[in-house]
């Protein structure tokens, strides 16, 4: 074994047999679907069926709009995460869960990351033709200066998190236009409920990061990075049930002022308050794999919130749809 492998096999590094090619795919998280990619489609959903389901969408648009959103979610979030691994390669290096990943441990370069970077945000520029003008505009926000100065979040405030909630989250806010009709203004109620949907979501990503943050609390002292859940100590448990209560109560208001359904109200808002229910209470904060399975369990939240609002629609425009 050469001194360059006998270091990466130290560090815990990706096994230099592996192709560069392994090494594009796992930087872009597409190895771990449920781990960011889903939780940044999920909101998308969310706003394409509640605009949906208050404007009597036919169903052929809805699909096609929430396969158009997969798509540009999926590739956002993959850019998202090739600029993070840039911007924290010297971070990575001294967290013992991030050494392994493909630039910390040499398996692809910073050019070649920021060449794929390019890549990947070309084809989500172009997707916005297929949108309106107000989501478009919208669809750049989001690029930048959200995703974009996330990575940067981490040396500046201990509420990295909160930022990231605003990035994650977007996607809502550009549904909503993307979906609706771009000529006539939003009344007052449907600026209400996104206003309110989306600060609950917000709410939500800093319980989900403030969880996955959790495992490399210790690592995160040693090297400078900032977060909710060094932040919070020993009372996060507590804090983060109040952010998970008052993105339920949040949700409560959304759908009260979109006049949603019985589906909503029992399978989204009481199903995700049960759900969360069962992530706190088995929650071992001071075992990190629990924090990773708590994490991925959100992505299981995010569906079960999404097929109370596909409950809804189906009961509203379901008979016109089967008719038609």
């Amino acid at each position: 074994m050469t001194k360059l492998s006998e270091s990466q096999a130290l560090l815990g590094a990706v096994p230099p047999s592996k192709s560069r090619w392994r090494g594009y795919y796992e930087l872009t998280r597409l190895h771990k679907p449920i781990m960011g990619n889903t939780l940044m489609f999920w909101p998308c959903a969310w706003g394409l069926t509640m605009a949906a389901y208050l404007n009597g969408t036919p169903l052929p648009t809805l699909v096609y709009q929430i396969s158009l959103f997969a798509v540009a979610s999926t590739l956002l979030h993959s850019a998202a995460c090739v600029l993070n691994d840039i911007c924290d390669i010297d971070f990575d290096k001294q967290v013992e869960r991030c050494r392994s990943r493909p630039l910390p441990s040499g398996v692809v370069s910073v050019s070649e990351a920021w060449t794929l970077l390019v890549l990947l945000l070309l084809p989500i520029i172009g997707m916005t033709v297929l949108t309106n003008r107000i989501a478009t505009i919208l669809t750049l926000f989001g690029i930048f200066p959200l995703h974009a100065l996330y990575p940067l979040m981490k040396r500046w405030t201990y509420w990295p998190q909160a930022w990231l909630g605003l990035a994650m989250n977007w996607g809502y806010v550009v549904a909503w236009y993307a979906i609706s009709d771009s000529s006539s203004p939003l009344s007052k109620s449907t600026i209400g409920t996104i206003v309110s949907f989306f600060l609950g979501t917000v709410c939500w990503t800093i319980v989900y990061d403030t969880i996955y943050a959790c495992q490399d609390r210790s690592d995160d002292v040693h090297a400078g990075v900032k977060s909710t859940a060094l932040l919070f100590g020993a009372y996060v448990r507590p804090i983060l049930i109040v952010f998970t209560l008052l993105f339920l109560l949040l949700l409560l208001l959304a759908g009260t002022l979109n006049g949603q359904g019985v589906g909503y109200f029992v399978v989204s808002c009481a199903g995700s308050a049960a759900h969360f229910g069962w992530q706190f209470w088995s929650w071992e904060v001071e075992r990190p794999e629990d924090g990773g399975r708590k994490f991925q369990a959100n992505g299981w939240t995010g569906l079960l919130i999404w097929v109370g609002m596909v409950v809804d629609y189906w009961l509203r425009h379901g008979g016109a749809l089967a008719s038609a």
